[in-house]
């Protein structure tokens, strides 16, 4: 059997072919084109076992190439994914030879292959995410700018009503009230986009019962659902709920040996669109269900308010993988028992 590893690159990729003693059949790097990659891997194409591709930000095209072909490949979680200890120097040639020989082993960490129909409506859930934040950014931009020129501070709500024509009311200098002008256009265009996309998220999803369950839970409403069942994709990928916890990164990463703490895992591992959705859940939660509040008001007690929001989105991230994983809605005693 043979084994490839691809160290992919921005403009480039290495391709390595090994055989099941790590001998290096084929070491080639080429430009990123399907086309010449397919035809390195031709000549090992009958005794190819797997291709292993590293992730990177742009895999998608090679890996659904890939697959498209009828190659079986797993994608490397590169952050999981630790160093020989004894490896020194390492080069892309390295790099993907370490990939094929821990594909060979059997001990390579892999990312999930979302289906590029579901890969492409959990981007356009991130691309909205990404309009908020924009969105938020220009609002507060206005904020400081009156509070600078009016010597008060605007609320949120203000802002959004805030009209084009009203700003000729404020009593600005012209290109004062030009640099407000600037963001509330902005903020009009994005208000515009995140709106068509919130539809398009919506007419997508709303049938599916995974988002009916989602959405029985207190604090989580139609765009919280949309998140977590997008980068959720297949449940049963995850063996056990503490997987699937520790993917939303709901759980402590410190490491402990004989009640001792050791160190620090890292907490940049797993989803940062799962734990920013079940935190915000956590808050909605409080505040709408007594059961959410009475366990945040214990926890706060011991600990303080940041911890007891944690606290509450890992009940909540573990209630919604027994929900997804076996078609339920959410039950309030079960989660707070």
């Amino acid at each position: 059997m043979r084994y490839c590893g691809i160290d992919l690159h921005s403009n480039n990729s290495v391709v390595v072919v090994t055989d099941e003693t790590d001998k290096v059949l084929l070491s080639r790097r080429c430009r990123n084109e399907l086309a010449k990659i397919l035809a390195l891997l031709a000549p090992h194409r009958a005794e190819l076992a797997r291709v292993v591709v590293e992730s990177t930000y742009n895999w998608y095209w090679l890996v659904d190439g890939l697959m498209a072909e009828g190659y079986d490949v797993r994608l490397a979680n590169t952050v999981a994914m630790k160093r020989y200890d004894g490896l020194k120097h390492s080069d892309d040639e390295t790099d993907a030879a370490h990939l094929a020989h821990m594909l060979r082993l059997g001990i390579l960490p892999t990312g999930y292959i979302h289906p590029p129909a579901e890969r492409a409506l959990r981007d356009l859930a991130r691309k909205r995410v990404q309009l908020v934040r924009s969105r938020t950014q220009h609002m507060l931009a206005v904020e400081n700018i009156l509070a600078r020129s009016t010597g008060s501070r605007p609320s949120a709500a203000a802002i959004k009503r805030l009209a084009p024509a009203d700003i000729g009311t404020l009593g600005l200098a012209a290109d004062v009230a030009l640099a407000v002008q600037a963001n509330l256009a902005v903020i009009t265009t994005l208000n515009l986009e995140i709106g068509r996309i919130e539809a398009r998220l919506l007419e997508s999803v709303k049938l599916r019962p995974d988002y009916a369950w989602l959405k029985t839970i207190p604090g989580i409403g139609e765009v919280l659902a949309i998140v977590i069942m997008l980068e959720t994709g297949d449940v049963t990928r995850f063996a056990r709920i503490g997987n699937f916890a520790s993917y939303a990164r709901c759980v402590d990463s410190a490491r402990y040996s004989n009640g001792r703490k050791k160190g620090e895992g890292n907490t940049k591992n797993g989803n940062a669109y799962l734990v920013w959705a079940f935190v915000e859940a956590a808050n909605f939660a409080r505040r709408y269900s007594d059961e959410a509040k009475r366990f945040f008001e214990r926890k706060k007690a011991k600990t303080n308010s940041v911890v007891a929001t944690k606290a509450l989105a890992h009940k909540l991230a573990r209630a919604s993988y027994h929900m997804l994983k076996e078609g339920q809605p959410f039950d309030v005693k079960r989660c707070f028992v």
